[in-house]
């Protein structure tokens, strides 16, 4: 896996943060509490995003995809999470609370459980694969 420079890792860790100090705030009905979050997850996909695997394990290659999609999905959640504060998207009432209404919660859930499996299992496989050499 391609390595981060210090700047890169400190946005990543600091989105991090971000994105749990945003998350565990919206719970206590902060107001500013999806702008953490959203700048968190701007921080952090993007530059886990520029993680590269540039080997030819189609397992650590499948394993990445899916650490994207969770990237996706924590992105998605932060637009829920705006989107759960007002009706921006003007639907009626019994609509919005069915789809949107803090829906985020099983957004994250999902980018969470996806991220801590692909993050496990690629460190694993690249253990494996460093004892083949």
């Amino acid at each position: 896996m391609r390595q981060l420079n210090r700047l890169q890792t400190a946005i990543f860790l600091t989105g991090a943060t971000l994105m749990v100090i945003g998350a565990g705030a919206s719970l206590l009905s902060w107001a500013a509490a999806p702008y953490l979050y959203a700048l968190g997850a701007l921080g952090f996909a993007p530059m886990q995003m520029l993680q590269r695997y540039e080997g030819q394990n189609f397992t650590i290659r499948r394993l990445r995809r899916m650490m994207l999609l969770s990237d996706f999905l924590f992105l998605l959640a932060a637009v829920l999470m705006f989107a759960g504060q007002s009706n921006f998207l003007h639907l009626d009432h019994i609509t919005y609370l069915q789809y949107v209404y803090n829906k985020w919660v099983i957004v994250l859930l999902i980018a969470a459980i996806l991220q801590l499996y692909s993050t496990h299992r690629i460190s694993s496989e690249l253990e494996r694969e460093a004892k083949k050499l």
